[in-house]
């Protein structure tokens, strides 16, 4: 699951979530999906941690509970 800190990022990105979504490659749709959880990503999810590269987020805080 994805942390609140990748939530809030995404909200206050300067761009429409749609654009942030094709800068890292996903689907808007998709992005949407994982912000409302109804995609429910591992940790670790490649989709995931491109937009938070974007984001300026580790990729550890891109996820909630486990840490590596």
């Amino acid at each position: 699951m994805v942390s609140r800190e990748f939530k809030e990022a995404v909200k206050r990105f300067s761009k429409p979530q749609y654009q942030l979504a094709w800068e890292a490659e996903v689907h808007p749709v998709v992005l949407s999906q994982i912000i409302t959880g109804y995609i429910k990503p591992r940790y670790g999810d490649e989709r995931v941690v491109r937009i938070g590269r974007l984001l300026g987020l580790e990729p550890s805080e891109c996820f909630e509970g486990r840490s590596q």
